[in-house]
């Protein structure tokens, strides 16, 4: 289950100006004009180049639910370039970007502090250099578990350590038992 990656496209694609195309046919055009050919197009989806060729007809209206389930994903991830480098920049210059979690949170501190693991509900808006740290890992093709170690450290000093004022010798933050996670711009 990739929830980072998930979680970071769908708060660049809360910044488009314009819906993404809705139905199989307009889908399917907007893919072919992409890909400068139907041929490609194909490819990518595991069909055949006539089934392509017959959605942008609109001579098929209604693909299988794998079918429609890979269309969208590769629409939306084409879908408006620009407008998600904008919001993308804009994170990781100035507006930062906010994490909301429900997860298993702990730490490792030093003996003689209360380090036990609990689920916490949190929403905090995390500094534009972790942003900008989350979207590069991801253009680079990071796993979960390393978008996941970055939240986690990102959480230890903005949440856990509070900007430097408190929990100077907190060592490692573990962020496990994931119930929710959102990102928002």
């Amino acid at each position: 289950m990739i929830m980072f990656g998930d979680g970071l496209d769908a708060a660049v694609q809360k910044a488009f100006t314009r819906p993404a195309p809705k139905s199989a046919g307009a889908q399917m055009r907007y893919l072919v004009k992409q890909y400068k050919g139907t041929k490609a197009v194909a490819l990518m989806l595991r069909v055949s180049q006539r089934t392509v060729e017959r959605y942008v007809k609109d001579q098929i209206k209604k693909p299988r639910p794998d079918l429609a389930a890979r269309l969208e994903r590769e629409v939306k991830a084409r879908w408006q370039p620009q407008i998600r480098a904008q919001a993308r920049a804009k994170a990781a210059s100035t507006g930062g970007i906010v994490i909301d979690t429900r997860a298993r949170l702990g730490y490792t501190a030093p003996i003689g502090s209360t380090d036990q693991d609990r689920i916490r509900h949190l929403t905090v808006a995390l500094p534009p250099r972790y942003a900008a740290r989350l979207f590069e890992a991801q253009q680079a093709g990071a796993s979960d578990q390393e978008l996941k170690e970055i939240a986690a450290d990102a959480l230890k000093e903005v949440y856990f350590q509070d900007g430097g004022r408190r929990a100077g010798s907190l060592e490692e933050v573990r962020f496990t038992d994931i119930e929710h996670l959102e990102f928002d711009l």
